[in-house]
């Protein structure tokens, strides 16, 4: 069973996503949160598995709400920042602070459920042209994503770029003319080495140290 909180300012949307989550098969909500201000104690007392956060809130928004769950807990739970427009520029932020990804409140409910499992099993929720966006939009990070992204070595450099394009491992695996293990085995070494959460952290941090570009181009 994949456990669900859920903070949002808007009783409806948080009505509208508990009532879907809850008729999906191995899925259940198990809290919720009006602010970010709540969410640290949502956590600890129900321990969802993947937290749905809005990213633009009154008192706390999603950005720091991320980081009071990411700093404040041992055993965090996965985060989806979910927010009204595509460029907003709250959702860089929430990404760069530790969120597994984004989707927006217009997403069809097929889409929300997949992108929940997706998370569940370690993977993320990628958008490269809104990542894109975004990155061009906000200012670059501290000095320590150049650091890190300079220990890569040129094939893990390589394989970066094509997780940013947004290439799957057996896309990339068939770019380089590898198998999808060894891509396996590169992308779990620049996780290791950036230490990034998961291929959206990654990506940011490829975007913060300038390795891969906001319009689409390398470093």
């Amino acid at each position: 069973m994949i456990t669900v909180a859920l903070v949002d300012d808007e009783p409806l949307v948080r009505a509208g996503l508990r009532a879907l989550i809850d008729a999906e098969e191995g899925m259940t909500v198990v809290g919720e949160a009006d602010d970010g201000s709540g969410v640290l104690d949502v956590v600890r007392r129900t321990q969802p598995d993947i937290v749905l956060m809005d990213v633009r809130m009154p008192n706390v928004d999603g950005i720091q709400a991320t980081r009071l769950l990411l700093e404040g807990l041992t055993a965090p739970p996965r985060i989806i920042v979910v927010t009204t427009f595509e460029n907003d520029d709250y959702v860089y932020g929430a990404l760069r602070s530790g969120a597994s990804g984004f989707l927006l409140k217009r997403s069809r409910p097929e889409d929300i459920l997949t992108a929940i499992r997706v998370v569940h099993l370690g993977e993320s929720v990628l958008f490269p042209a809104a990542v894109r966006s975004l990155a061009a939009s906000s200012p670059p990070a501290s000095t320590s994503a150049s650091r890190a992204v300079a220990s890569l070595t040129d094939r893990e450099s390589a394989t970066l770029r094509l997780v940013a394009r947004g290439l799957s491992n057996a896309e990339i695996a068939a770019e380089q003319f590898v198998s999808p293990e060894t891509v396996k085995t590169h992308v779990s070494n620049v996780l290791t080495k950036l230490g990034a959460r998961d291929r959206t952290q990654a990506v940011i941090a490829a975007y913060d140290a300038g390795l891969v570009r906001p319009g689409g181009g390398d470093g």
